[in-house]
């Protein structure tokens, strides 16, 4: 991905090296790892949250100053940060609107978001409490190293996911999906939360879709690090590694071939009318 001329965000806070401490919010493809753990072995999962905030908040108040050797994927995150304020951006005043940037927060074991405490086990997410997404850059080795999704933009997939949250949020669906939240069974809760999800991916790709045609971003291979990275966070591929078994009523987040499917139609189309929250299946 040729990312280095991009413009980088004024919207980013590095709080590496800082404790979150607090209770860990449940959210994030991390939670799906947790609960299968607990599944596994019988253990209940808000224990085994506790116990990683606590070994991992040690672990910060513990690390030494110095060089990092991960800001040059801290100045790549802001970077896909700041392409994707400037695509929103172009797309909302072509529709006559202003586009309210979020934040994004650079934190490093546990945090506080404006949703609660969060862990690094929960990976990526986005709070529309506090408008801000939230990463422990630790998920980019995690995605080329278990989830065999190398390269940058595998990682500008999953920034542009989560930034595509926001844009719902600002859109009022995110809000019209919690309002349903203990009015209807928890399976069709689940299948609000998938189509949230896949038009999340769909944004995605809406936003490489437009970031190539004003920047030239991608280079040969960056289309397929995106969809080897949608395809390994899929709930299906995750339930099955996890537990060997499949349970479609329990997807919060949408099969391996969803996801790659609404990113791919995304960058296809560019074309926001295409990925309406009522159409995505």
């Amino acid at each position: 991905m040729r990312w280095q001329d991009l413009r980088r965000s004024g919207n980013v806070e590095d709080r590496r090296g800082m404790s979150g401490g607090g209770k860990v919010a449940i959210g994030g493809i991390g939670m799906i790892i947790v609960l299968a753990i607990g599944l596994l072995t019988g253990q209940d999962p808000s224990e085994i949250l506790g116990n990683l905030q606590g070994t991992e908040t040690q672990q910060a108040e513990s690390r030494p100053a110095g060089p990092r050797p991960d800001d040059k994927t801290a100045d790549f995150v802001s970077a896909v940060l700041g392409s994707t304020e400037d695509v929103w951006g172009e797309i909302y005043t072509a529709n006559d609107a202003q586009y309210e940037k979020p934040k994004l927060q650079i934190f490093e074991d546990a945090t506080q978001s404006g949703c609660g405490g969060a862990s690094a086990a929960m990976g990526p997410f986005y709070c529309p409490a506090d408008h801000k997404v939230y990463i422990d850059l630790a998920f980019c080795d995690e995605l080329r190293d278990r989830f065999k999704a190398p390269g940058d933009f595998a990682v500008a997939y999953v920034v542009a996911h989560e930034v595509g949250h926001h844009v719902q949020n600002l859109m009022g669906i995110s809000e019209q999906l919690q309002e349903q939240r203990g009015r209807i069974s928890k399976e069709e809760y689940n299948k609000l939360s998938v189509k949230l999800e896949l038009q999340a991916d769909f944004l995605a790709g809406v936003w490489a879709n437009h970031a190539q045609q004003m920047s030239n971003i991608l280079e040969p291979g960056d289309l397929e690090a995106a969809l080897t990275a949608a395809n390994a966070i899929g709930d299906d591929k995750l339930q099955k590694e996890s537990q060997g078994y499949v349970v479609p009523d329990a997807f919060t987040h949408g099969s391996s071939q969803q996801r790659m499917y609404w990113f791919k139609k995304g960058f296809e189309t560019g074309d926001l009318s295409q990925g309406k929250y009522e159409d995505i299946r």
